[in-house]
């Protein structure tokens, strides 16, 4: 009896590893999902960039367009953390974000509200 319970708890120990083995496999996996949409995304956006032509200048905020409102440096492109250049915070947003689509088509001097916050566009490069 006592040696049948042995080779059971060996039996068991090798079915915890294997589970244990199973649980890491899944975790990796999952890892790896996240990491390919990541990359993914990575991609889209930086097609999105590559379409920006930054030598031209429009009056009307479009794709591209540094937006200054407020006292806030806007770049209309893709959602992206806030850099700063030479000081100056910058922050990149999409055209499809709520603050992106009130700029997008408009021109120094519009305003508009956004959560009872008041925006004045003052300068579009």
């Amino acid at each position: 009896m006592i040696s049948a319970l042995t080779e059971d708890s060996k039996n068991d120990a090798k079915g915890s590893a294997g589970d244990k083995h199973e649980t890491a496999l899944s975790m990796m996996h999952i890892e790896q999902e996240k990491l390919t949409n990541k990359l993914k995304e990575a991609i889209t956006q930086k097609a999105i960039l590559d379409k920006i032509d930054a030598s031209k200048t429009t009056e009307n905020i479009i794709s591209g367009s540094l937006v200054k409102a407020n006292g806030i440096y806007l770049y209309v492109s893709v959602a992206l953390p806030k850099i700063a250049i030479d000081g100056i915070n910058v922050i990149a947003l999409s055209p499809q974000s709520p603050l992106g689509s009130h700029l997008m088509g408009n021109k120094v001097g519009f305003k508009f509200e956004i959560n009872k916050t008041h925006y004045t566009i003052e300068s579009v490069e």
